[in-house]
């Protein structure tokens, strides 16, 4: 099953509720070689869902220093491509490494999303 990494209205229950239709059990996890910001949404469905017109955005850094607390949840590919159409243009959804060892999908900025690996140095 994918693993889907979560830094805020995803980690919501009622966020989760709404896109999954159940809500998900995780563990804590950090991703590295990121940091976190916060960006304004303009679409209502997802502020009807979250609650929330501003939401966390994360930005890949490269540096191994940078890091994200979160959650990582076991979903199945339906549910990731529910996340898909939950988030807006303004996220890209790419392979992180997490703290723990391994891999998890993310939501990350659009704009500074890189293209293949995400190496941390």
């Amino acid at each position: 099953m994918p693993l889907l990494f979560a830094y805020g209205s995803l980690q919501q229950e009622k966020v989760q509720l709404a896109i999954f239709g159940r809500c998900l059990i995780g563990r804590v996890d950090d991703i590295l070689g990121h940091e976190r910001l916060a960006i304004e949404i303009d679409d209502p469905s997802v502020i009807a869902t979250s609650g929330l017109s501003r939401h966390s955005i994360v930005r890949y850094t490269g540096q191994a220093s940078h890091r994200v607390s979160g959650t990582v949840y076991e979903v199945s590919n339906d549910e990731l491509a529910a996340a898909d159409r939950y988030e807006v243009a303004a996220y890209r959804r790419v392979e992180a490494l997490l703290a723990s060892g391994g891999r998890a999908w993310v939501y990350v900025d659009a704009r500074h999303a890189p293209r293949d690996s995400m190496a941390v140095e």
